[in-house]
């Protein structure tokens, strides 16, 4: 089944084509326009900006693919349905819509929390059920995934995202945004033991998260006039929020009997993160998988997987189909005690 999806959740409007089978998803075409020049001067995603780009852009990134590939060789077009910023979404629905119909394709909801677990099918295949770590600038969150489409939820952030809190810190220390890149470069200059900082929440009984105490610790430190080198300051931080992640994901390994885990968003991209998570697997003899950087972050090929599961799932969405800006998982409690 070939599958046009589109990704518009976010800053980042997505267009791609993927041949996809129950176990063999092969991309021909991954078209990403970023807005990050567009939102550098805030230092943040503005929405109603972000949401007037999509408009924009979506559709000559979809023309470019029909250069290369027919409409008609089309079975389903996918969409990102939620979560994400509601006038972003409502772009990339609306288009999606408008193009089943006029094509007469069937169309597919897919959740864009899944969508990036799932990116990692365009690369490998891992049995289920297995553990799932997303982690971006907009979501934080543990999964138990026993399947294609049924996610339980084992814990998510109380506050900000890992991203979220990279973006922030990045900005307290004049650093620019997007916040995780220029972290991750100077960290590697570094000591990761020169500033204490706390990792919050790592001793809960629970799989939740919490970074907002650790971006409060940086803010504190920063206008407490103590003296310290930037690159020690963003190698403790990206080592705080390595550990934690780290921690709870071989806590719920273990409380689970998984041998599994899938580390997706864009925050898997970090190479810290990356290393310190295969170290934990060997220590656990636990197969580590990350999708390969330019499917971490926001795009629309993962989109072609988890609308491809859906519509076999499910079957086709009307043209109803509303936008989530939240996303609704049910939840397995985890007794850690």
């Amino acid at each position: 089944m070939r599958v046009l999806a589109i990704e518009s959740s976010c800053d980042e409007t997505a267009v791609a084509l993927v041949s996809c089978g129950p176990e063999d998803f092969r991309v021909e075409a991954s078209l990403v326009s970023s807005q990050v020049e567009l939102h550098r001067p805030f230092g943040g995603v503005v929405p109603e900006v972000a949401s007037r780009r999509h408009l924009e852009v979506l559709y000559p990134l979809t023309e470019e693919v029909f250069r290369r590939h027919r409409p008609e060789e089309l079975d389903l077009v996918a969409v990102t349905a939620g979560p994400g910023l509601p006038g972003s979404l409502v772009v990339g629905v609306s288009f999606a819509k408008a193009l089943a119909y006029a094509l007469g394709k069937p169309l597919a909801a897919a959740d864009h929390v899944k969508a990036h677990t799932l990116a990692i099918f365009l690369e490998e295949t891992p049995d289920f059920p297995f553990l799932s770590l997303v982690v971006s600038g907009g979501h934080t969150a543990l999964f138990l995934v026993k399947s294609p489409t049924e996610h339980l939820l084992l814990g998510h952030t109380r506050d900000d995202a890992a991203g979220e809190a990279f973006d922030k810190v990045a900005r307290l220390l004049g650093l620019g945004y997007p916040g995780g890149p220029v972290i991750s470069r100077l960290a590697e200059r570094g000591d990761p033991r020169k500033i204490a900082l706390p990792r919050p929440m790592l001793e809960s009984p629970d799989l939740d998260f919490s970074f907002s105490g650790l971006k409060t610790a940086v803010l504190n430190l920063v206008r407490s006039g103590r003296s310290f080198e930037t690159a020690d300051l963003c190698a403790s931080f990206e080592e705080a929020v390595c550990e934690v992640l780290v921690e709870k994901a071989r806590r719920a390994l273990k409380a689970l009997g998984l041998s599994t885990l899938v580390v997706s968003g864009g925050v898997a991209a970090n190479r810290r993160l990356r290393q310190k998570f295969l170290e934990m697997g060997k220590e656990e003899g636990v197969r580590v998988l990350f999708p390969s950087p330019e499917y971490c972050t926001d795009n629309a090929a993962m989109v072609a997987v988890a609308g491809y599961f859906a519509y076999q799932d499910s079957g086709p969405a009307g043209l109803d189909l509303d936008i989530h800006a939240r996303s609704l998982f049910p939840r397995l409690e985890l007794s850690l005690t």
